[in-house]
């Protein structure tokens, strides 16, 4: 269970001061709220707060260890899976905490669609890697899982590709292909929000510009949230972008004037390749 507690965090250096838009409002789909984090004794995360906006593409940089893929994970609850955690703050999603004691957390999840690092097919055929999360939910109905296997796999940009070959073992896709597939499995439910954690990391300069494109086209359908190490790609995929450092969210903003007008020092020094 995930434990609340009352601890003050240090507070934020001169150099470390926040720059953050806060878009709130109807246009927003989560709002994150002076939201701390330890894993047992030790804070990752301190005082963060932003808005993202609904339907569009907020890219996380920051370099490694900075708590972006943290706060990521913060935001379906998967690190409820890690022993020892403490939070503090919250997270809304549409008006409602999803720390409340009320959240019904495997509901929160199907309402958030998470992309992973490395693509993670199942050891099993196309057709039935797509359709997974809706046997799990224990639909039966052959027609439908049809119908919404076709939808997803062309969402994802994939279904021309694989339609003819949907008995076959999913692992016999190529890497971009398999993230394309964990793409259609995480949006077969039609969440609102799609989480993703680096997903071009491991893929090809090809296969990740073919990503990068299935994510402009999603974007309005869906609201996109991407960690990403990439700054060239939060410029070319993103429509806002968070910088965190050490755990804090240090600038938040249009992602154009993020990266051609940064407000914070430390921003500029990231961005221009002082340090990272």
């Amino acid at each position: 269970m995930v434990a609340l507690r009352e601890v003050e965090a240090p507070p934020a250096t001169a150099h470390e001061t926040k720059y953050h838009v806060a878009k709130g409002g109807s246009g927003s789909a989560l709002d994150i709220a002076d939201f701390n984090l330890w894993y047992g004794p030790k804070q990752a995360l301190f005082d963060n707060t932003l808005s993202i906006e609904s339907g569009l593409v907020t890219a996380l940089i920051g370099p490694s260890g900075c708590g972006k893929s943290t706060l990521l994970r913060s935001l379906n609850r998967m690190n409820d899976l890690i022993d020892g955690l403490t939070v503090r703050g919250s997270v809304s999603l549409q008006g409602v905490d999803i720390y409340a004691r009320s959240t019904d957390v495997i509901a929160l999840r199907k309402r958030m669609g998470m992309v992973f690092q490395k693509p993670n097919p199942f050891p099993m055929s196309i057709f039935e890697n797509v359709i997974y999360p809706l046997r799990i939910d224990g639909v039966r109905a052959r027609s439908i899982l049809v119908e919404t296997a076709e939808r997803a796999l062309r969402g994802a940009a994939l279904w021309e590709e694989v339609k003819d070959r949907l008995d076959e073992s999913a692992l016999g896709l190529s890497g971009g292909q398999q993230q394309r597939l964990c793409i259609a499995r995480a949006i077969v439910g039609d969440p609102e929000v799609l989480l993703m954690d680096e997903p071009c990391s491991a893929l090809d300069p090809i296969a990740t510009a073919r990503i990068e494109e299935l994510i402009d086209e999603l974007a309005g359908s869906y609201t996109i949230v991407i960690v990403t190490h990439n700054m060239q790609q939060a410029a070319r995929v993103s429509q806002n972008t968070a910088f965190m450092y050490l755990g804090r969210l240090i600038e938040y903003g249009e992602t154009q004037r993020v990266f051609t007008d940064p407000v914070a020092e430390k921003t500029s020094d990231y961005i221009t390749g002082r340090f990272g």
